[in-house]
């Protein structure tokens, strides 16, 4: 990584605009290695940086990559319309960053949600040629049954579509709720095709992206968490 001026590291974190960051500096809110830095044109390497901002510490990050739990009632969009957005759950630069969702959870499905400002991991992770397998439990509003697991592994007709549409795999859990895996990522995927198997989706759940899950990163809905090198390699 190169070396930036002050104001241009907190400006990059999300800290605000850059005349704001080279206020917060001359005012000598920033510290690094425990010494105040009131010059905003002092440059640093941005490898393995930490600064601390308001008596709270930071590690310069080139882009940010978040798991989140999300919670029911909340929308994945930069402009939500009758739910908060999902970006009031993280904290105020990251919208500032331009953090975005990586695809979309519907505003009353739960659990796991990806999220980051770079945008070639975002078209990476968003393609349907990738094939990134997503276990959803969904939880029904008739018993589940051996002929709907059969339905939803040989595949359904949906309204749109060309092909019919199968899970990966799928199992029962109890007497309403089904493990399912996807591949296709299609619009309200698991709730269509299980209204076009003569069920109802009553509540649903992702648990995991690939090979990272949920219960992995030990997440109470609404928390999140930066997601290191050796996560980001479980999501294939």
């Amino acid at each position: 990584m190169a070396k930036l001026t002050l104001d241009r590291i907190l400006q990059s974190q999300g800290f605000g605009t850059r005349k704001w960051c080279r206020e917060l500096i001359e005012d000598g809110e920033v510290s690094i290695a425990g010494a105040a830095v009131t010059d905003y044109r002092a440059a640093f390497d941005t490898a393995d940086l930490h600064f601390t901002l308001f008596d709270e510490d930071w590690t310069y990050r080139e882009h940010v990559y978040i798991a989140l739990n999300k919670p029911a009632n909340i929308e994945c969009s930069r402009k939500p319309s009758h739910h908060p957005g999902v970006l009031t759950l993280l904290p105020e630069q990251f919208t500032w960053r331009e953090v975005q969702p990586v695809g979309r959870l519907d505003h009353d499905t739960t659990g796991m949600l990806l999220m980051s400002d770079d945008g070639a991991f975002i078209h990476a992770q968003s393609s349907p040629k990738r094939h990134v397998p997503k276990l959803y439990v969904a939880t029904t509003h008739d018993e589940v049954t051996a002929a709907l697991i059969e339905q939803l592994l040989h595949g359904v007709k949906l309204h749109d579509e060309p092909e019919a549409l199968a899970a990966v795999t799928c199992r029962q859990i109890d007497s309403h709720r089904l493990e399912i895996v996807l591949e296709q990522g299609k619009y309200h995927q698991v709730k269509r095709m299980l209204a076009a198997a003569g069920n109802h989706c009553t509540a649903l759940r992702r648990t995991a992206i690939g090979s990272l899950t949920l219960d992995a990163l030990n997440l109470e809905e609404g928390e999140w968490c930066y997601l290191d090198t050796a996560q980001l390699a479980l999501l294939v």
